[in-house]
């Protein structure tokens, strides 16, 4: 069996001008911000070097091979996947799909089946659900698609409230970030909407997003439509309707894409505002319906090949690595990943209740795609780690599991000599490391 290792011969060269997905036609205006602020033109930080890969060279790995599945579960394999997880291993699940060794891919499961709130993770569907909608209503002109993402202007109203993640706002003009929760009246392109949700994992910005992508399922090739229109348009149409074309956006897109809707859905808006309006029902998922969903993005079957590349260069330019792709071990990584967390407190004596630590419950949810070093993988690999450890930092767990993987993975397919590691840099991978 092939596997098609992605970028394998493609050599990173400074020279090449082009940020990751910063491209005239995006509309994704903080991507400049952040390549100005590598290149030490604008306050802000210097880029990992695992996120240097240019636009063009992001790419599906899987292409050549549609029909591959998930393998049967290797027993070795997964008894030192869950061996990572310590005395807590029945508060975790997990799901590894290792395809660094084309000709032997490996597969590890524990408790795979076991439902959780995806969090954020959910953003994934919402952009999934965005993208089907797109190919059905411009199903053989993928530049129409690229023109109602890049000029669609979509402006914050009601339905953002209320959230508290910040997103990055670039004047290109005047060469000034603002950072700080969507306001009404902000204004950006469907594309910068869905950059806010993914990579700043705006609930505001998801929830304009839901509802964007219920108007062009409605309107069809008359959208976008004015906002008055937009406002009339969910005041007027009953409640029942309304469900019935966010199911039809939301979750049919999970059933037409080859997965199971029993196992992953997102089922609301992400706003409490947008809840209200438009009605909805329960989300889970899976860490073994996860790693699918994975596995058939990098075949280019979310939607087609466009749609699928398009997701995976959101997933790879986000503000910065958080939770588990915040591990040290990843830093010349290419990481295609997005998380989530949900955590809630009660009175307990002697407990502070802290962020990621809740102690009613305390769900963290990570889903990547792993390839190491970026632009030239040695190593190639999906993970996605569910968690529910009361009263423990889960982004640190989700961090020092992720070192932890990372390690063993390169003990199982060493590095050439040339390019092997320090033996510092292989303990700090296999310690793994604080919260970023």
């Amino acid at each position: 069996m092939r596997i098609l290792l992605p970028l394998l011969a493609l050599g990173w060269s400074a020279a090449l001008p082009a940020y990751p997905l910063y491209e005239e036609d995006t509309e994704i205006r903080r991507l400049e911000h952040a390549r100005l602020a590598h290149e030490g033109e604008v306050a802000g930080r210097a880029r990992l070097a695992g996120e240097l890969l240019t636009a063009p060279r992001v790419r599906l790995g899987l292409e050549e091979r549609p029909d591959f599945g998930l393998p049967a579960p290797d027993p070795g394999f997964t008894t030192r996947v869950r061996e990572l997880l310590g005395t807590e291993a029945d508060h975790y699940s997990v799901a590894v799909l290792d395809l660094s060794d084309p000709a032997q891919p490996r597969y590890a499961e524990h408790r795979p089946t076991t439902p959780m709130n995806p969090g954020s993770v959910g953003k994934i569907l919402v952009a999934l659900g965005l993208f089907q909608t797109l190919a059905d209503v411009y199903p053989d002109d993928i530049e129409a698609r690229r023109r109602v993402l890049r000029e669609t202007r979509v402006t914050a109203d009601e339905f953002i409230h209320h959230d508290h993640h910040k997103i990055r706002l670039w004047d290109p003009d005047t060469r000034t970030l603002e950072r700080r929760p969507l306001r009404e009246g902000d204004e950006g392109s469907l594309w910068e909407y869905l950059d806010w949700m993914l990579s700043a994992s705006a609930n505001a910005a998801a929830a304009m997003v839901q509802q964007q992508a219920m108007l062009l399922a409605h309107y069809g090739r008359d959208y976008p439509v004015a906002a008055e229109e937009a406002r009339r348009f969910f005041a007027e149409t009953p409640r029942g309707e309304l469900a019935a074309l966010l199911e039809r956006t939301l979750q049919a897109p999970v059933t037409r894409n080859g997965l199971n809707l029993g196992a992953l859905r997102q089922g609301s808006l992400f706003t409490r505002t947008g809840k209200k309006k438009v009605p909805g029902t329960s989300s889970y998922a899976t860490t073994r319906e996860m790693v699918r969903l994975l596995l058939r993005l990098e075949q280019g079957r979310l939607v087609d090949a466009f749609s699928s590349l398009e997701l995976k260069r959101l997933l790879y330019v986000t503000e910065q690595r958080i939770r588990y792709a915040s591990s040290p071990a990843l830093r010349d990584a290419a990481v295609y990943f997005k998380s989530g967390s949900l955590y809630s407190c009660i009175p307990e004596p002697d407990f502070k209740c802290r962020k990621y630590q809740g102690n009613k419950w305390n769900y963290m949810n990570s889903v990547a795609i792993v390839e190491a070093p970026a632009g030239e993988p040695h190593l190639y690999y999906m993970v996605a780690l569910t968690s529910n450890v009361l009263r423990h930092n889960s982004a640190v767990a989700h961090q020092t599991f992720a070192s932890r993987l990372h390690y063993i993975l390169r003990q199982a397919h060493p590095v050439p000599a040339r390019a092997a590691p320090a033996p510092k840099e292989a303990a700090d991978a296999a310690a793994g490391g604080g919260e970023e």
